[in-house]
């Protein structure tokens, strides 16, 4: 474990994660002087090098994070870039009486997905058909192709896309395996383009800070993102419906990330997360506009305030590109120097490493951030260096 200096004035933020959802949080903390207490449970964590005091504990931990609160003096916690945490953490802030930008009725709206549906629906806010499945329950009949998920997971866990009425028994049997609830949630695949709106609330008032086309991988990595891509042509009526669904859902100070898709007939929430998102999105908005949102998320934790939003336009276009390797043992990466355009590349694996084939976003080994004059340049030179950057992989069976 590595100690602070107990002398310290610094305020004392402990991060629940050290994966690389975490990473963009935890730089921005550590620029800014404040002591770090990280929780994560992988010692291989990237984002543990960062902190003050490393705490080698499952984020899901309530008992040992909650005693860690006292042990520590932490003025404010956060789980960015994961939902699983979120509830824990907005019950051990108002259990400590430490600020937080989330109660714990709205942790649980944020992160269970049938909650969340209900309450949507509740408020007229449009989304897919929807059904839940419980132990015994008959399935419903339901048009393919559609998703099968557990409703309490995230990151692709326990998530099918059913092409065939044949297979939708097995999918939710899949989803209630991995469900802590034993449920599995099923939705109608809306039409259109997938995109994310990436917004902040302060005192009620939300603001969409950017909106992503959100480009996914095909099955079996189905729902997996490969790259964000800044600005969208939908993001006016994509915006509009994730401002009724964070309203809904009662998220009235802090970050959110709602997934949203945008068909013929309007705009439909997928999701929605009270939340930094997980790949890389406070950067992209951050250079695309100006807005240091990792810096709101961390002020909002704190408790600290926060003044009035403003994004504009820093470049014509951005783009987050995740990059994937062929499964094997990673030997090396090589990142070619002065690539044109690029921000920033981000390696989540060391030598060594074990890659598995491609289908959670758990499985993919790094992300580029590139800029242009025009969202085609930007796209272009994402590509372009996730082309160049060489992943040396040793061939080896995994399953």
């Amino acid at each position: 474990m590595v100690e602070s200096d107990p002398r310290s004035r610094s305020p004392r933020l402990l991060v629940l994660g050290a994966g690389p959802a975490q990473l963009g949080l935890l730089e921005a903390a550590r620029a800014r002087g404040i002591w770090l207490a990280v929780v994560d449970r992988n010692v291989s964590a990237p984002g543990l090098r960062l902190a003050d005091r490393r705490c080698i504990l499952s984020t899901d931990d309530e008992p040992a994070i909650d005693r860690l609160v006292g042990a520590l003096g932490i003025e404010g916690l956060i789980a960015p870039g994961t939902d699983s945490p979120l509830g824990l953490a907005a019950r051990i802030a108002e259990r400590s009486g430490l600020p937080h930008p989330l109660s714990p009725q709205t942790a649980v709206l944020a992160t269970n997905k049938v909650r969340q549906r209900e309450r949507l629906d509740e408020a007229g806010v449009p989304q897919p058909r929807w059904w839940v499945v419980a132990p015994d329950d008959p399935l419903p009949e339901v048009e393919t192709p559609c998703v099968v998920k557990a409703p309490d997971r995230q990151g692709q866990r326990g998530l099918t896309l059913v092409q065939r009425a044949g297979d939708l028994e097995p999918a939710v049997e899949t989803a209630r395996a991995e469900s802590r609830g034993n449920l599995a949630l099923i939705e109608e695949l809306a039409p259109g383009p997938e995109v994310t709106v990436i917004g902040f609330s302060r005192a009620g008032v939300f603001t969409a800070l950017a909106v992503t086309d959100r480009l996914v991988a095909e099955p079996p990595a189905f729902g997996v993102a490969l790259a964000h891509v800044w600005p969208s042509d939908a993001a006016a009526v994509a915006a509009a419906v994730a401002e009724r669904a964070v309203t809904a859902l009662g998220i009235d100070e802090g970050p959110s990330y709602a997934q949203v898709r945008v068909g013929a007939d309007g705009a439909r929430v997928i999701e929605v997360a009270a939340r930094l998102g997980g790949g890389h999105d406070a950067e992209l908005v951050e250079r695309a506009t100006g807005v240091p949102l990792n810096d709101l998320a961390i002020d909002a934790g704190l408790g600290l305030p926060i003044g009035p939003i403003e994004p504009s336009p820093r470049v014509g276009g951005a783009v987050t590109r995740f990059l994937v390797a062929r499964p094997g043992v990673l030997e090396g990466v090589d990142v070619p120097d002065g690539l044109e355009g690029v921000e920033r590349v981000r390696i989540y694996r060391e030598p060594g490493f074990v890659v598995r084939p491609f289908r959670r976003g758990s499985d993919r080994v790094g992300a580029v951030l590139a800029v242009g004059a025009s969202r085609a340049e930007a796209a272009e030179r994402a590509e372009r260096a996730a082309a160049s950057i060489a992943f040396r992989v040793e061939a080896t069976r995994v399953a």
